[in-house]
Formats: C-alpha cells, sequence, structure tokens
C-alpha cells in the first residue's frame, strides 16, 4: 500500500514538491492520509466526509486535470462537511495526479525488476545495458573496473571544478554507476568475440560475465555493427585492408576495433614479405 501510494507521488505534478512533502514536514499529513493518487480523493470524500458520489467524482476529475476546486460550490461543501484546511489547500497545488491502477502497474514493475536484479543479475544487467543504457562505451566501461574508475573521477572532477559536461558524458556518467555496481557484485564483460558478437543486444557469456554489443564501440553504429559482423561471417578476406573494403568499414572504425585487440591478428595489409614465405624474420 504505502509503495503504491509513493509511486502516486513520485509520478504526479505538484503533488509531491510543494505540496505533500510540506504537510509531512509540518505533521499535518501522514503518508497514509495524504492525497497521493486520483482515487484517493473521491474515496476520502465519500468514505470519510460522506459527500454524495457524483460531487465526489467531480470534485476528484477537477482535481487531477490541474484546475484545482474551480467550480464555485466545491470548496464551500468541502468546508462544510468538515474537509480540514490542509486537504482543501493540497488540492489546490496539483497539477496532474496518477490514477491508483497506474501507480499499482509501476510499482508490480518495479517488483520485478528488483526480483531479476537481486537473483538473475546477468539477465538484469544485459537487458538494461542492451535496452536502457544511455551512452554505453565499450572502451570506457568494458574494459576492467579500475579503467572506469579512471573517467568516472574524471568526469566528477571536472564538474567540481564546475565544467559542464557534454551530452554525452553526462549519459555515460549515468551508466557508469550501474557497471560499478556490476564490478562491485563480482561480474565482468566479456571480450568482443566477431563470432559470437550480437550487434546491439548484450549476452550473457558464462555465470560471470556478458558481453557487450558490437555497437557499443565509439563510432559503430547498430547499422555498421550488423555490416561488421555480416563481413566477418562471410569470411572472404585475409587482412584488416581487405575486410574494411568488403564490409564497406571506414579507416578509422578499423583503427578502434584493432586498437582494442577486436580484430585479432588479422594482419593491416594483404600485402606479404618474401620472408613471410621463408619463415625468415626481416631483423
Amino acid at each position: 500500500s504505502d509503495l503504491i501510494r509513493i509511486s502516486g507521488l513520485s509520478h504526479g505534478t505538484g503533488v509531491w514538491l510543494g505540496n505533500v512533502q510540506e504537510l509531512i514536514l509540518q505533521k499535518k499529513c501522514t503518508l497514509q492520509t495524504a492525497i497521493c493518487t486520483r482515487d484517493d480523493i473521491m474515496t476520502c470524500l465519500i468514505q470519510q466526509y460522506h459527500l454524495e458520489n457524483d460531487k465526489a467524482f467531480k470534485i476528484m476529475e477537477a482535481v487531477r486535470k490541474g484546475k484545482g476546486l474551480k467550480d464555485e460550490w466545491m470548496e464551500p461543501l468541502m468546508v462544510e462537511k468538515g474537509v480540514p484546511d490542509w486537504y482543501i489547500w493540497s488540492c489546490k497545488q496539483i497539477g496532474y495526479m496518477f490514477p491508483k491502477a497506474h501507480a499499482c502497474a509501476y510499482v508490480m514493475m518495479a517488483l520485478r525488476i528488483a526480483y531479476f536484479k537481486v537473483y538473475y543479475p546477468l539477465a538484469y544487467y544485459s537487458a538494461y545495458f542492451s535496452i536502457r543504457a544511455k551512452q554505453f562505451d565499450y572502451e570506457k566501461m568494458a574494459l576492467g573496473k579500475e579503467h572506469l574508475l579512471g573517467y568516472i573521477n574524471d568526469y566528477n572532477a571536472r564538474k567540481a571544478a564546475g565544467e559542464k559536461l557534454k551530452a554525452a558524458e553526462s549519459n555515460q556518467l549515468d551508466d557508469m554507476h550501474l557497471v560499478l555496481e556490476m564490478y562491485a557484485r563480482g561480474f565482468k564483460f566479456a571480450k568482443i568475440d566477431l563470432k559470437k558478437v550480437h550487434a546491439n543486444n548484450f549476452q550473457i557469456m558464462d555465470e560471470h560475465s556478458i558481453m557487450p554489443a558490437l555497437s557499443t564501440v565509439a563510432g559503430v553504429g547498430g547499422l555498421a555493427a550488423e555490416q561488421i559482423i555480416k563481413a566477418f561471417k562471410a569470411g572472404r578476406y585475409v587482412s584488416q585492408e581487405e575486410f574494411g573494403r568488403i564490409g564497406k568499414i571506414g579507416d578509422k572504425t578499423l583503427q578502434v576495433l584493432d586498437s582494442l585487440g577486436i580484430l585479432g591478428d588479422l594482419p593491416k595489409t594483404s600485402q606479404t614479405s618474401i620472408f613471410d614465405f621463408i619463415g625468415t624474420s626481416t631483423e
């Protein structure tokens, strides 16, 4: 019940801030007596203050739409029935209110998410990073906890110095906090393997690790990731140069993939030296 009421307070407009929060601090009401969802208004007016059903409904509809006690009969009737001043004041502050059914649905979904996060953590993190991550960056986030902390500390230091982070950096910082949580729970990211990686989805690899999507590599979008995987599976190449040409992959992207070790030991060029054939070093 309390979770449903909290859900209503957190999703309405003019319901918590500048309204119920102040009333609770002033000890004029509690979480249980405050207006948290639109249904609270009608049921309270009918059951506690004995207003007629149709009038209670009309007051609820006016309040939840942000119109306050718009009809001239509403406030006098509430006063006549003994509705306290704080309750009437609260009705006037509301801009939009969640219906109780929506609040219930949000709580049920939150409980499902929490269940998976606790009992099926890798499924949770894989799904979250695939669907909800704002700006997951493979190089910054998937190469270990200490590597990640370097970026987090840098971003936080710049913010503390008054610098405004770029939108991408701010989004990355949000994702980094969840990545750090994942590391703290003893999980890790598997290195991207072009034989196994998915273009846009994270995958569970074993009981301790997940593999990021190829599209999390900086400069590689979803379509480009699909193109790279398709080119890799075609297998008609002997070098990065040829791989790039077949997959229509730019030089810069190839350089990034190579620097992260994703291309393995694939040589950069198709040119060969006579020493490659005789197995002799050029040194």
